[in-house]
């Protein structure tokens, strides 16, 4: 009986040892979740900006110069282009020069017109009409647009208001005619 007293000794620690490891003895971790990105529910509440989350990120990389005002770079000291450079200005550029230069003037009846017999700059003639009459038919399609604006107003007068408002942004010195037949540089 000894044997099986020794037997049952073993079983009962076994067993004891069974019971402390399955019940008491155990280490658990809790239950924790982790969430790395908002639930559906609340993207909807905040809302998606994606395409101008983009807009903006691609607007801060795209390198592009800093705008200067004309004023700005000739009280620095840098001189505006010569007509040796006319490949490089814009139409309003080289009306601004042969305004100054008296080749081309503005009219009273808000058109620019050739004015080459005053010009003190042998220009050419052919470059300077077709820059006239480029620049008279976007004029043109401006005061067609301010008559559908204002359609009781008469084409003369949308004209009229529109070239005194336009005068004040013609370049110092620009050849403007003030009475018809009477051509002086405008004065700032």
């Amino acid at each position: 009986m000894k044997s099986l007293n020794a037997c049952s000794k073993f079983l009962l620690a076994a067993g004891a040892l069974a019971a402390a490891a399955a019940g008491g003895g155990c280490i658990k971790a809790p239950d924790i979740v982790l969430v790395d990105r908002a639930t559906a529910l609340e993207q909807q509440a905040a809302g998606s900006y994606a395409s101008l989350e983009a807009e903006l990120t691609s607007a801060g990389m795209a390198p592009r110069p800093t705008p200067f005002a004309r004023g700005q770079l000739e009280a620095a000291g840098i001189k505006p282009p010569t007509l040796a450079d006319e490949a490089e200005l814009g139409d309003a550029d080289r009306v601004d020069a042969l305004l100054k230069q008296r080749c081309i003037g503005e009219a009273l009846d808000g058109t620019l017109v050739d004015t080459h017999d005053v010009c003190g700059v042998a220009d050419d003639l052919e470059t300077n009409i077709a820059l006239v009459d480029r620049s008279n038919r976007d004029r043109g399609q401006i005061w067609k647009f301010l008559q559908t604006q204002r359609p009781k107003a008469s084409p003369d007068d949308v004209r009229r208001v529109w070239r005194e408002t336009h005068l004040k942004s013609v370049v110092c010195g620009g050849w403007v005619e003030r009475v018809a037949g009477e051509w002086e540089a405008k004065k700032c």
